[in-house]
C-alpha cells in the first residue's frame, strides 16, 4: 500500500472521493500539515479545484491520508490533470507521504483561502454566502 495525502475533493465524503475508493482505497488519518503551505482555489471551473503549494512561510491545512494499493496509485496518479501534480508533503504527524500539490504556473487567477484552514471550511463557507 502507498499513502496518498489529499485536500480537496478526494476527501471523504466529498465529490471525488469515489476514485479512491474505486482503486482500493483505505482512509488512514486525517492531519494536518505542518504550518509551510498556503491553499488556493483554482480559477476555471466548474467544479472548483484546490492547489496547495508549500511556501517559506505559510499555515496548517487540514488533509486525508489514504492508502492506495500499488496498481491502485498508479492509476489514480495517471489521472491527475495539471496544474495539480503529486509531491512529498510535510504532516504535523511527522509524516512525508506523497499528495496533491499545484504547479506555480496554475496559479493565475487563484484566490488564496489558506485562511480557512482546509477546503471543507471553504467550501462551507460559499454555502453560507
Amino acid at each position: 500500500m502507498i499513502e496518498i495525502c489529499v485536500v480537496g475533493a478526494h476527501l471523504s465524503g466529498m465529490a471525488l472521493n469515489g476514485e479512491l475508493l474505486r482503486e482500493g482505497g483505505v482512509l488512514q488519518r486525517a492531519v494536518q500539515t505542518e504550518p509551510c503551505y498556503r491553499l488556493f482555489a483554482l480559477a476555471g471551473g466548474p467544479p472548483r479545484r484546490p492547489g496547495l503549494l508549500r511556501v517559506a512561510q505559510g499555515v496548517a491545512i487540514a488533509t486525508e491520508v489514504w492508502a492506495l494499493p500499488e496498481a491502485g496509485f498508479g492509476r489514480f496518479v495517471a489521472g491527475i490533470p495539471a496544474p495539480l501534480c503529486i509531491g512529498t508533503l510535510r504532516l504535523a504527524d511527522g509524516s512525508t507521504p506523497k499528495g496533491f500539490l499545484v504547479e506555480p504556473e496554475g496559479l493565475h487567477g487563484a484566490e488564496d483561502i489558506s485562511r480557512f484552514g482546509g477546503w471543507r471550511a471553504f467550501i462551507a463557507n460559499l454555502a453560507t454566502t
